[in-house]
């Protein structure tokens, strides 16, 4: 299977939706600050607005994580553009604005990283259209070895592997629990890896998604001493809000 896919290098630790233990999550500012950090890698997530544009964004609506209130879906660019996303998490940040997938993928290449996008696909949301609006931005803005696109949504993934074959788009199927019909999912889609919740992760369920020749990602790691015993079992990677807890902990304790 590694011969059908991009020559990806995967990183023992990926900074999850940017460097969001230290930075508004999902913005251009946690980018630059996993970078500053160390980061080889960040995992973020794509939606639409209500007028197509694809932003970088993981609620379905804007309350969390800006001074707003209204569901994504309502918001066009320039009524987004017009909200604080940094304010929340801290003053320094005040001002920040919730970035476009083009803004975001022209930072992550001009620092050199790769990129591990989510497709967020919320109830009432189409599938399709998300992958038609992001896929062609991402395909023309990073190396294959650079980019993984994951989701829960199967449908989003069919539709994105119709874009690009497995030589050129690695697709990771996203599970809360590494359900019994996880290879059928990883098959039907020619996925490159698998994105476990590493608090419902069995040793069992490693040794079958590794045997099986799907590099394993575990989510959202900030327990590294807990964690540690997953090393052992095959997880690649972890992705975490605060890679720096991991200092001196990347191998099993």
């Amino acid at each position: 299977m590694p011969d059908r896919h991009p020559a990806i290098v995967l990183p023992r630790l990926i900074a999850h939706r940017g460097l969001s233990a230290h930075a508004p999550e999902n913005t251009l500012a946690a980018v630059r600050a996993a970078h500053r950090a160390g980061c080889a890698w960040v995992e973020l997530d794509v939606q639409l607005l209500g007028d197509g544009t694809p932003v970088i964004w993981h609620d379905a609506n804007v309350r969390r994580c800006s001074d707003g209130q209204a569901p994504l879906a309502d918001l066009d660019l320039p009524a987004a553009r017009h909200l604080d996303a940094g304010a929340w998490f801290a003053d320094a940040f005040a001002g920040e604005r919730m970035a476009t997938l083009f803004e975001m993928l022209e930072l992550i290449d001009a620092l050199g990283m790769g990129l591990n996008l989510e497709l967020k696909v919320h109830r009432r949301r189409s599938a399709p259209a998300l992958v038609d609006d992001a896929l062609p931005l991402l395909l023309d803005a990073l190396p294959p070895e650079r980019l993984i696109v994951s989701s829960f949504n199967d449908a989003a993934l069919a539709h994105a592997r119709r874009f690009a074959g497995p030589d050129r788009l690695a697709l990771g199927v996203l599970f809360e629990g590494v359900s019994r019909d996880w290879q059928a999912r990883c098959e039907a889609v020619d996925a490159f890896s698998v994105h476990a919740n590493w608090k419902r992760l069995s040793p069992r369920a490693a040794r079958a998604v590794r045997d099986a020749g799907y590099r394993l990602l575990g989510y959202t790691v900030n327990d590294p001493a807990a964690f540690a015993p997953q090393w052992t079992w095959g997880v690649q990677s972890a992705i975490t809000d605060d890679p720096a807890l991991f200092d001196g902990r990347l191998s099993p304790s």
